[in-house]
């Protein structure tokens, strides 16, 4: 009885050591925060059609010619939203003449509130580059799923609720095709460098 569990210890290392061999190649592929992410494989993005901040139909052909840089967040977010808009707009900032080869795409996961006019207001804070969209709850959960976008309402004490969301930043080609995605973490001088990058 004592000897069987002895004769299958080989085996368990050799299985503790494939198990570990498989764990370290996983985390060698697992992106660091702030890292540029590449891809172009994907199956992020798709075709939307909603309402920008002037009450205008906007739908994803009309960016065509031009890389989109996606958000999605809400304006009444208290902080990650603002810090990533301001960081985006100083990115697109420091490429100067090139900043026009981008369009920065701001859309609202919470419809209920963000109304043209509110997004209006609140994108004016981070210049006249940004497009917002909004429209139906159908029509945001239909782009939040072609990209792949988690969003869920929570209630606050005291009334009222914010929305936990995903916060990366989509990077979409002149074609409509994903090219890559960034974490707020990598700043406006990364940023801005790698899309700079881009254009060479």
């Amino acid at each position: 009885m004592i000897r069987t569990p002895i004769a299958l210890v080989p085996y368990a290392l050799m299985l503790a050591v494939v198990a570990g061999g498989l764990i370290w190649h996983a985390g060698d592929r697992i992106p660091r925060l702030g890292s540029v992410v590449e891809s172009g494989t994907a199956g992020i993005g798709g075709p939307f059609t909603l309402v920008d901040q002037d009450g205008q139909a906007r739908r994803d052909v009309d960016f065509r010619g031009r890389y989109m840089l996606v958000y999605f967040g809400y304006s009444f977010c208290p902080d990650v939203c603002p810090t990533t808009l301001a960081m985006m707009a100083d990115a697109l900032d420091k490429l100067g003449t090139q900043a026009g080869r981008f369009v920065p795409v701001f859309i609202s996961i919470d419809p209920a509130r963000d109304t043209p006019r509110v997004l209006k207001d609140y994108l004016t804070g981070f210049g006249a580059r940004f497009v917002g969209l909004t429209g139906s709850e159908d029509a945001i959960k239909r782009v939040a799923k072609e990209y792949r976008v988690y969003y869920a309402k929570h209630p606050l004490d005291g009334g009222g609720y914010a929305v936990d969301h995903s916060g990366v930043i989509y990077l979409m080609g002149p074609d409509g095709r994903f090219v890559t995605y960034y974490e707020d973490q990598i700043g406006p001088d990364g940023l801005a460098a790698d899309l700079a990058r881009r254009l060479r």
